[in-house]
C-alpha cells in the first residue's frame, strides 16, 4: 500500500491533525527501537512527508521528542498523583508502597524513562529557548504536582518532595539507558557471565533507592 502524502495544512485543524500524525510516528518509533535511532527522516516517512515539509510544523527532531516528553511528564504526573493518594496505609509500611509505587508508574512508561535522559542531553539543546521554556514550564508543573501529592501522604517537607521527585525520574532516566532493553548491549549482558553485574533491573533497583530515601526522611 503507498504511504500516503500529506498536502500543506491550510487551516489551524488540519495544523494539528499533521502534528498529532508526527508525534505518533516518532512515539512509535521510539518505543520500537529508541529514541536516539529514530531520525527526523524517519519520522517524515512515517506519515508519508518529507522531511523539508514536516520542518514547516517542528522546528527540529528534538522539539518533536521535546513535545512527546512535555506529555509524558503530564500522563504520567496525573497517573503517579491519583495512585499515590490511593495509598491508605502509615509509617513504614506507607514509605514502602510509596517507593513502589513511584519506580512501577515510572518502569511502566518506557518512553518517558528513555527521554529522561535524552531532554537535558540533547532534546533542550536543539530547540529555541521559547520552545524550552514551554517544556521546562509543564515539567517543572507535572513535578510540583507529583511532590505536592507525596507532601501529604508521606508528610515530608517541600524540599524534600521536590528531591524525592528529582531523584526517582533522573535515576529512572539514568538507569534506562545503563539497562539498554532491547538493545544487543542487553543481549552481550545476559548471555556473558563475565558481565552479570552490568544487567541493570530497574524497577527493583530504582525502588530499593527509593525506600531508603523516604526512610532516611523518616529517621530525620
Amino acid at each position: 500500500m503507498a504511504t500516503p502524502q500529506f498536502e500543506r495544512a491550510r487551516s489551524q485543524k488540519a495544523k494539528q491533525v499533521r502534528e498529532e500524525a508526527i508525534l505518533r510516528s516518532a512515539r512509535t518509533q521510539a518505543l520500537d527501537r529508541g529514541v536516539r535511532e529514530v531520525t527526523l527522516t524517519d519520522v517524515a516517512a512515517g506519515v508519508g512527508m518529507h522531511k523539508s515539509t514536516m520542518l514547516r510544523y517542528f522546528e527540529t527532531r528534538e522539539e518533536i521528542f521535546l513535545r512527546l516528553a512535555k506529555s509524558e511528564w503530564a500522563d504520567w504526573a496525573g497517573q503517579v498523583t491519583a495512585e499515590l493518594d490511593a495509598i491508605d496505609c502509615a509509617g513504614a509500611a506507607r514509605d514502602e508502597r510509596v517507593a513502589i509505587v513511584l519506580a512501577s508508574s515510572l518502569v511502566e512508561r518506557p518512553l518517558f524513562c528513555d527521554l529522561l535522559a535524552h531532554v537535558p542531553l540533547n532534546l533542550e539543546r536543539g530547540v529555541s529557548m521559547a520552545v524550552a521554556k514551554d517544556f521546562k514550564i509543564a515539567a517543572i508543573d507535572a513535578a510540583g504536582t507529583v511532590a505536592a501529592a507525596l507532601r501529604r501522604i508521606v508528610g515530608v517537607s517541600s524540599e524534600q518532595a521536590w528531591d524525592a521527585v528529582a531523584a526517582a525520574t533522573s535515576m529512572a532516566g539514568a538507569m534506562w539507558q545503563m539497562a539498554a532493553p532491547g538493545t544487543q548491549l542487553r543481549e552481550l549482558y545476559e548471555t556473558d557471565p563475565e558481565l552479570a553485574h552490568a544487567v541493570v533491573d530497574v524497577g527493583p533497583r530504582l525502588t530499593a533507592i527509593l525506600r531508603a530515601l523516604f526512610r532516611g526522611y523518616a529517621n530525620g
